[in-house]
C-alpha cells in the first residue's frame, strides 16, 4: 500500500519482481568399473559419450581367429545410456586387476647426434658378395678405429653359397660423424676365402639422432602401445582406434617453436584423425609456451595409504586429454641472445618434422571372463576387491562430488562387502544416492527379495529384473543388470522435470534403449517387489519397459522411503550448504542472517512453486541465535519442510446411475 502524505497527489512505487532464483551448483553421476583403457584409479570427468570413448574406449576383443569374441564392459554400456538419456557429466573411476603402466613415445628426434650407430647391415651384405660360405651363422664384430665408439656386432645367417637370409645387428654407442669402423678381413673370409678389410666412415645419416623430449600417455595398459612397422601409406601395424600416435609439424629454429599433434593410432598419412593440437610450443622453460606448461607434466596416482590422489612428479597441470610430458631432454633455456636471435647451440635441439608412435606400456585387460549375464563372484575379469580402492577414494566428499553412484557388475549376493562399504560411505557423505543390484542373472524374484531385506537405508535403491539391450559397441543383444540403465532414467527425469519428481512411471520412467526385461512381471510380482522395497521394472503393451517404482531401501514408513524425497533433500542440503559455506567466519549479526534468508527463501519458494514442497519455513533470528549461542561462535538456522508426495496408488470409481438420476454437485 502506498504511504500518502496529508496532501493529495500521486505516489510512484517500485516493486522488484525480477529477482533471479539462485540455483545450486549441479553435480552429475559417478560410476566405478572396468574400462578398455584410460587412467587407472584416477576418477576422471567426461561430458559426452564420445568423450568417454576417447578417454576410456569402447569394446574389447578376446581370443583370435574364428574363436575371437568382442565384448563391452557394463561401464561403457551404462555411460552410453546415461548420455543418450540426457546426462551431462559422469565421473568415471576405472578399476583393473594387476599392474598397469603408461606408454611413452618411441623417439622424438631432433638434429643432434646421439652417438648410437645405425644398422650397417646393407654394407656388410655388399661386402660378402662373392664369398663362398657354407650354410650357417656367422658373427661379424667391429670396433671403432678412430674416435670413441664401441661394440657393433652383426649376426649373419647364410642359407647357402653367399645368400644371406637373415642379418641382425646390435648398434654400438659413442660414435661421431667422420669416425671410422674397420672390419678385418678374417671376419669377412668364409670357408677360407680371403678378402680386404672393410672400412666404414660414418656420416650423419649413419648415427641415430637424439630425442628432444618424451611424451607419456595418461591412459595405461598395453592397449596404448602403437609402435611397430610403419607402412608406406603412413599407417601403423599396431595402430588402433584406442591408442594414439604423435606428429611434429612446423618446426621453426628461428623462433624455437614447433607444433605437437596427437593423432588416433589407426589413421593414415593422407587421412589423419587429429585428437589434439598444441601449436607453437617451445623447449625453453622460461617461455609461456614451454611444452610442459602447455601440455602438462604431472604424474598423479592413487595412494592407498593416505586414500587420496597424490602428485608424484611434475610442475604443471595436465591440459591434454591424452598425454603428458615425461621429460624434456634438451631444454633450450633462454633460446634467444641479447639481439633477439636464436642461439646456435640450441637450434639443433628443436625436433624435426616427423610422426611416431608409443610403446613400453604394461598391463592387460581381461579377456572373455564373466561378461554380461555370466557375472558372478568373478565379474568382467575382476574380483570384488579390485573395486575397494575406488570405493574408499570416492568417500572423499571434498574432492569428488556427484549425486548418483552406480557399480554395474557388483551384486549384493556376490559382493556383499563392497556394497556394504559403498552404502556406509553414501550415508556418511549424505549427498548422493547409490543404485545397486541385488542378485546376478540367475537370481530369482525370491532371491532378490532376500538380498534387499538385508539393507535398510534411504540412501540406496535397487531394481529388478535384469534387462536385455543392444550393446552400442558390438551390436549384440545382451542381458545387463538394471543398475546399468537406471542412472539414465534419473538423467532423463532431471532433464524433463526436477530431482524431486519421481524417476518412474510411463512419463519419466521409460527405458527407451531396453528391448525387454528378463521377466514380464505380473501384478502379484510387482506387489511383492514393491512391498520388499525393490523397484519393479514392468513391461506394458505399446509402452515398452518401464520403471514402476521409486522406493529407497528404508524399511520405516516415512517420506524418506521414496526416491524423489531423498533426492529433494540431497538438493536442499547441497544448495543450502553452499550458501552456509559463505557465512563461515562472518559476524553473527542481523545482516549475516538476512544474507542467508534472502538467498535461501527464494530458492525454497521456487521449489514450492514447481511442486517439490507443500510448505516450508526458515528460522534464523534471535530465537535460535541467543546470546549464549553467539558466545559459542555458532550461527544456528532451522529449515522446516513438508515434501510433496507422489500419487502412486490411484483409485478411480466408476458409478453407474439410473436414467434421470442427478449427478452429484
Amino acid at each position: 500500500m502506498a504511504n500518502f502524505t496529508s496532501s493529495p497527489g500521486v505516489k510512484l512505487n517500485e516493486i522488484d519482481k525480477s529477482f533471479v532464483t539462485p540455483t545450486p551448483v549441479s553435480f552429475g553421476a559417478a560410476i566405478i568399473g572396468p574400462t578398455v583403457k584410460g587412467p587407472v584409479e584416477l576418477p576422471t570427468l567426461v561430458t559426452s559419450y564420445s568423450d568417454f570413448k576417447n578417454k576410456f574406449g569402447g569394446s574389447l576383443t578376446s581370443g583370435s581367429g574364428a574363436s575371437a569374441q568382442t565384448y563391452s564392459y557394463l561401464t561403457s554400456i551404462s555411460a552410453y545410456n546415461y548420455f543418450v538419456e540426457g546426462g551431462e557429466s559422469l565421473l568415471v573411476a576405472r578399476v583393473t586387476s594387476g599392474s598397469f603402466t603408461a606408454a611413452t613415445t618411441t623417439n622424438v628426434f631432433n638434429s643432434l647426434e646421439s652417438g648410437v650407430i645405425s644398422t650397417k647391415a646393407d654394407e656388410l651384405l655388399s661386402s660378402l658378395v662373392g664369398a663362398t660360405g657354407s650354410v650357417g651363422s656367422y658373427v661379424v664384430s667391429q670396433s671403432a678405429t678412430s674416435g670413441t665408439g664401441t661394440g657393433f656386432t652383426a649376426n649373419i645367417t647364410l642359407t647357402g653359397g653367399s645368400t644371406a637370409s637373415t642379418i641382425t645387428a646390435t648398434s654400438g654407442t659413442g660414435y661421431g660423424v667422420g669416425e671410422t669402423i674397420t672390419v678385418n678381413s678374417q671376419s669377412l673370409a668364409f670357408s677360407g676365402s680371403g678378402g680386404s678389410n672393410m672400412v666404414i666412415t660414418l656420416a650423419a645419416d649413419d648415427i641415430v639422432d637424439d630425442s628432444a623430449f618424451t611424451l607419456e600417455t595418461l591412459s595405461e595398459g598395453t592397449i596404448m602401445n602403437s609402435s611397430g612397422t610403419h607402412n608406406s601409406d603412413g599407417t601403423l601395424d599396431n595402430g588402433t582406434s584406442d591408442n594414439i600416435r604423435f606428429e611434429i609439424s612446423n618446426p621453426n629454429t628461428d623462433k624455437g617453436t614447433f607444433n605437437v599433434l596427437i593423432r588416433q593410432g589407426d589413421d593414415k598419412r593422407d587421412d589423419k584423425t587429429i585428437l589434439e593440437t598444441f601449436n607453437g610450443v617451445s623447449l625453453d622453460p622460461n617461455q609461456p609456451n614451454y611444452i610442459s606448461k602447455v601440455i602438462g607434466d604431472q604424474v598423479v596416482s592413487y595412494n592407498s595409504t593416505t586414500n587420496q590422489i597424490d602428485v608424484t612428479s611434475g610442475e604443471f597441470f595436465n591440459n591434454s586429454n591424452f598425454v603428458r610430458v615425461k621429460s624434456v631432454d634438451f631444454p633450450t633455456i633462454d633460446y634467444f641472445n641479447n639481439s633477439g636471435n636464436a642461439k646456435t647451440a640450441f637450434t639443433g635441439s628443436i625436433p624435426v618434422k616427423q610422426s611416431g608412435s608409443f610403446s613400453s606400456a604394461t598391463g592387460n585387460i581381461a579377456g572373455a571372463a564373466n561378461f554380461y549375464k555370466d557375472i558372478d563372484i568373478q565379474t568382467q575379469g575382476l574380483a570384488g576387491s579390485d573395486y575397494d580402492n575406488m570405493i574408499n577414494l570416492l568417500n572423499n566428499q571434498n574432492e569428488f562430488q556427484f549425486n548418483i553412484l552406480s557399480t554395474p557388475g557388483l551384486t549384493n549376493d556376490n559382493h556383499t562387502s563392497q556394497i556394504s562399504s559403498i552404502i556406509n560411505n553414501t550415508i556418511e557423505r549424505g549427498d548422493n544416492i547409490f543404485i545397486f543390484d541385488s542378485v546376478d542373472y540367475e537370481g530369482t524374484l525370491a532371491n532378490a527379495l532376500q538380498q534387499a531385506a538385508t539393507r535398510n537405508t534411504s540412501y540406496a535403491s535397487t531394481y529388478w529384473p535384469w534387462l536385455r539391450v543392444q550393446d552400442p559397441e558390438t551390436g549384440k543383444l545382451v542381458f545387463v543388470p538394471a543398475s546399468t540403465m537406471i542412472p539414465g532414467v534419473y538423467a532423463f527425469n532431471d532433464k524433463v522435470a526436477n530431482t524431486w519428481n519421481a524417476p518412474a512411471g510411463i512419463s519419466r520412467g521409460g527405458l527407451s534403449t531396453v528391448l525387454q526385461a528378463k521377466l514380464k512381471l505380473t501384478e502379484a510380482n510387482k506387489a511383492s517387489l514393491y512391498d520388499g522395497n525393490i523397484n519393479p521394472i514392468a513391461t506394458f503393451p505399446k509402452k515398452g519397459v518401464v520403471v514402476f517404482g521409486q522406493k529407497t531401501l528404508q524399511k520405516a514408513v516415512s517420506a524418506l522411503d521414496r526416491i524423489n524425497v531423498r533426492r529433494l533433500l540431497i538438493d536442499l542440503k547441497s544448495f543450502i550448504g553452499q550458501v552456509a559455506d559463505t557465512l563461515v567466519f562472518e559476524q553473527n549479526t542481523i545482516t549475516t542472517r538476512n544474507k542467508f534468508l534472502t538467498t535461501v527463501t527464494p530458492y525454497l519458494e521456487n521449489i514450492q512453486q514447481n511442486g517439490g514442497l507443500f510448505a516450508f519455513k526458515v528460522i534464523m533470528d534471535d530465537t535460535n541465535n541467543t546470546d549464549d549461542v553467539i558466545d559459542r561462535n555458532q550461527l544456528v538456522g532451522q529449515i522446516y519442510i513438508q515434501p510433496s508426495k507422489t500419487a502412486e496408488f490411484i483409485s478411480l470409481d466408476f458409478i453407474v446411475l439410473p436414467t434421470g438420476a442427478e449427478f452429484p454437485a
